[in-house]
């Protein structure tokens, strides 16, 4: 049993460009393996002050694998055996709500998933009984409020609120599923929200996404999605998502970790 004096590292699955954060001190590099198979990257150990964290490229390094090919099982659950019980998803999104432009930050609420075909649960196979887990609320909201406290602080232009459609990828998507999704109530579009945030859920993590817009979602602008396009908003979104990261680890690390799933 965990002790209550126990500090756990927090988990942040996202680019290699994040283990750059101010103060960091990274501590070592692991390779490990998970029932599930291997996760996409070594998990990088660092320490920000204080606080443990721990760095899983979810694309793995170098960038090789596509959303729909990302073992989502056994990066959540290589997280979760190295200790971390929150995690912070930062995830590339484009941009379908007005006000969601690029290089704007958007930490959201709610999730609706269009993928398919991808391991979305660890409850299958030889069950002693078949499992069902509450997603009414798919991010954490203490884990939000932590993120949106410290966006608001640190003067990062940012969104605390945003449905987060799912998408297969590797494609973009068309101007008419762009329509469709906003009439669904979308604001965001990305390909790696699932089933990351549902694993992690299944696990018993507090888990949140913190989104950088990249783009304009398909017809939201009047020309086609480039690379460059999206390449120059990273560039001026980054700064404000490693500020995010620097001044949030600390309190998502002192949150109480949630109660395990029987």
């Amino acid at each position: 049993m965990t002790s209550p004096e126990t500090v756990h590292p927090v988990g942040i699955i996202g680019g290699t460009g994040l283990t750059t954060l101010s103060g960091l001190e990274i501590t070592g590099e692991k390779e490990v393996g998970t029932p599930w198979g291997t996760p996409s990257a070594p998990l990088v150990e660092g320490r920000l002050g204080d606080q443990p964290v721990i760095f899983l490229s979810r694309h793995g390094n170098p960038r090789r694998i596509s959303p729909h090919q990302v073992n989502y099982r056994a990066n959540l659950r290589a997280l979760y055996d190295a200790g971390a019980r929150t995690v912070i998803g930062v995830n590339a999104v484009g941009g379908i709500h007005k006000d969601m432009g690029p290089a704007q930050v958007v930490i959201p609420d709610q999730i609706i998933d269009y993928t398919w075909g991808r391991a979305s649960t660890f409850f299958e196979g030889d069950l002693a009984s078949v499992t069902h887990i509450d997603f009414t609320w798919p991010y954490d909201e203490r884990a939000r409020q932590v993120l949106i406290d410290v966006a608001g602080a640190e003067e990062v232009p940012f969104s605390g609120f945003g449905v987060y459609g799912a998408t297969q990828g590797p494609r973009l998507e068309t101007a008419a599923e762009i329509i469709r999704m906003e009439r669904d109530g979308c604001d965001l579009v990305g390909m790696t929200g699932m089933p990351e945030a549902v694993l992690a859920a299944e696990l018993g993590m507090r888990y949140v996404c913190l989104g950088l817009v990249v783009n304009w979602a398909a017809g939201k602008s009047d020309h086609i999605i480039t690379m460059a396009e999206i390449e120059e908003a990273i560039e001026r979104g980054m700064s404000g998502v490693r500020r995010i990261l620097e001044s949030s680890v600390a309190g998502l690390g002192a949150l109480t970790p949630l109660p395990q799933p029987s």
